[in-house]
């Protein structure tokens, strides 16, 4: 019969040394990203403390948060000492500094300048995501943003946009200019001939209007494609 490894666990530890009570004494930043998820899962199993348990979950994404964000509860049940309530815990906490990151992108006085700034307004709705959506910028003659709106939400190789919707929340917000953006969940950045297509009827449906189309980004978890930039437009 096998034998469990025994552990020395974190009421063992020197008090300096416990995730919870390090927090309270120096702080919040002074725990490694692993300690931090220790505290949200209190404890580990019976063969690791909460804290090595956390550095074997990290390790399975490679210690990188970004991918850490786009887990879901059933993968990280999956983990021996992670049940159901344990993994909600943690998605949830993801969730939220997901959320923080898009609270700070907020449109006040902020002015596109270039595809970058525009990246920076789109990536928190964009990134870590398992299917497509198009969502499309709004701004105003200074180029300041007045607003950012889903235009639609497909799968994992296609949402539809259409453009009857795209210009009538422009017109409905007063816009003077719109950039479009959509993610490709599979990472590649090349545009398809449908999104070629689209943002060349988009571009023409603007001039018609007199709602100019400045760019469109295809947007991925670690990088961006602008048409404008690369000549597409």
């Amino acid at each position: 019969m096998a034998r469990y490894k025994p552990k020395i666990g974190i009421k063992q530890w020197a008090p300096a040394d416990r995730p919870r009570e390090k927090l309270m004494s120096h702080g919040r930043r002074h725990l490694t990203d692993a300690e931090l998820i220790a505290v949200l899962i209190g404890s580990g199993n019976l063969e690791e403390t909460s804290v090595d348990l956390s550095k074997r979950i990290l390790a399975a994404y490679d210690n990188d948060l970004d991918r850490m964000g786009r887990v879901t509860v059933k993968e990280l049940s999956r983990f021996r000492g992670i049940g159901e309530a344990k993994a909600i815990a943690i998605v949830a906490a993801l969730e939220l500094g997901r959320r923080r990151k898009e609270e700070g992108a907020k449109p006040e006085f902020i002015q596109i300048k270039d595809a970058k700034d525009s990246y920076a307004q789109f990536y928190p709705v964009l990134t870590d995501l398992p299917h497509e959506e198009f969502w499309v910028l709004l701004l105003n003659r200074a180029n300041h943003v007045i607003s950012k709106h889903q235009i639609s939400k497909g799968g994992l190789s296609g949402t539809v946009a259409d453009p009857k919707v795209i210009f009538k929340v422009a017109m409905d917000h007063d816009a003077a200019y719109i950039i479009l953006a959509h993610n490709h969940p599979s990472g590649n950045l090349k545009p398809s001939q449908e999104d070629l297509l689209l943002t060349r009827k988009l571009i023409t449906a603007g001039k018609l209007l007199d709602l100019p189309v400045l760019d469109h980004l295809i947007i991925t978890n670690n990088s961006y494609l602008s048409f404008n930039d690369e000549g597409l437009i």
